[in-house]
């Protein structure tokens, strides 16, 4: 599937100080991102704060995302959640106009067995009319999808065409690229990760740093995709420093901070995160001016 292919960001939700939404701040992310050349857009992820929105809210910037965008960049929009009767409920009422994919992460909490999680999303796949991707994170949801589970789902189900994989465990992404379906798309889940598994055949990445760095991350993904790996290279190493202090202090803490650097939209998180403290905010800012 094309469209999933490349940089796909995965969007904040940015908030006033008041932790209301900030939908001028989100115009502004969302222009500078398209501007910055990324390939698709990623909403209700865990980068957008998801849990922490209410259902009026997601559907008021979902809606809002798709105006702004207006077809330029395809959708995919994550629809997840540990209660699969309620993940099937919301992806059947979710108003799929303008989305091109749905991102569903594996299970948290519930602790299911391999066959637990391939039960789950054969009942999403049977009630879902998009393509669908996979999110396995099991350093999130204290549960990880094997390659074994990951590729039987890609050939089982027509509609599950690829896997956000962001366990970190290269022989297990080895394992799936090595036996998936030749039309599986194996997308990254870890920035820094993200040339070392294209290089073993990924095609593509669902980025965090993406939204703070457009330009930089999608030319490094284009350059490895296209085989300038020495392009690449220098661009993955100009980005290193980032990816530490990005997450040092939680995700979308980082990228907040940075974004509000930049002078895109603030740096406000809802409870339980809390702002980046002063020693992450810095050494940012003094990332930033290199």
């Amino acid at each position: 599937m094309d469209k999933i292919k490349g940089t796909g960001v995965a969007l904040v939700t940015p908030f006033n100080h008041d932790r209301s939404v900030d939908y001028d701040g989100l115009e502004s992310l969302l222009s500078y991102v398209i501007d910055g050349g990324v390939d698709y857009l990623v909403l209700m992820g865990t980068t957008g704060e998801s849990t922490a929105l209410s259902k009026a809210e997601k559907i008021k910037v979902i809606d809002f995302c798709k105006r702004v965008n207006n077809g330029r960049l395809p959708i995919v929009l994550g629809i997840g959640g540990n209660n699969t009767t309620n993940v099937v409920a919301d992806i059947k009422s979710a108003d799929l106009e303008g989305v091109d994919a749905i991102l569903s992460v594996s299970p948290s909490y519930n602790n299911p067995s391999q066959e637990g999680i391939y039960q789950h999303y054969k009942a999403l796949s049977e009630s879902c009319p998009l393509p669908i991707i996979v999110y396995n994170v099991p350093g999130r949801t204290s549960s990880n999808i094997s390659a074994h589970t990951t590729v039987r789902l890609a050939t089982d189900f027509k509609n599950i065409v690829a896997v956000k994989e962001a366990s970190g465990d290269m022989d297990q992404i080895m394992r799936i690229l090595k036996d998936k379906p030749s039309n599986f798309v194996v997308i990254s889940g870890d920035d820094s990760l993200t040339l070392p598994m294209i290089y073993m055949g990924a095609e593509g990445v669902i980025s965090v740093i993406g939204q703070s760095h457009p330009k930089e991350f999608s030319d490094m993904v284009s350059f490895a995709l296209s085989g300038e790996q020495e392009s690449a290279n220098q661009v993955h190493y100009k980005l290193y420093s980032f990816y530490g202090a990005l997450y040092a202090e939680g995700n979308p803490v980082g990228v907040k901070a940075c974004l509000e650097c930049l002078g895109i939209c603030k740096a406000v998180v809802r409870l339980p995160l809390i702002e980046a403290s002063s020693i992450i905010r810095n050494k940012l800012g003094n990332l930033l001016k290199q």
